[in-house]
């Protein structure tokens, strides 16, 4: 099985949606993202939230590939930002873990 970060950064999705995801972590807030993906209530550790956004975005990927009418462009650019957004997050307590 491939570590939570092999995933992340396997991904290929098209050139466009990438860079936008990207651009859109910088002001990454978990707080505001995570609630209004995940829903409301206690949040996740940062490794539990990444593999439901993985989940959740390959979902939506699929839905993008087979030209599905409820695809919504909106939600996998917000899933995206969340996904990139969450393993910054995960590799900065993993870097302060070996500190």
């Amino acid at each position: 099985m491939q570590d939570l970060m092999t995933m992340i950064t396997t991904l290929r999705r098209p050139r466009l949606l990438a860079r936008a995801a990207k651009i859109g972590a910088q002001d990454y807030d978990r707080d505001r993202y995570l609630q209004r993906i995940l829903g409301y209530g206690s949040m996740p550790s940062t490794g539990s939230a990444l593999v439901r956004l993985l989940e959740m975005e390959r979902e939506v990927n699929a839905q993008r590939l087979e030209e599905d009418a409820a695809y919504s462009l909106v939600r996998h650019l917000d899933l995206l930002i969340a996904l990139l957004g969450e393993a910054r997050l995960f590799q900065a307590s993993r870097a302060a873990q070996y500190q």
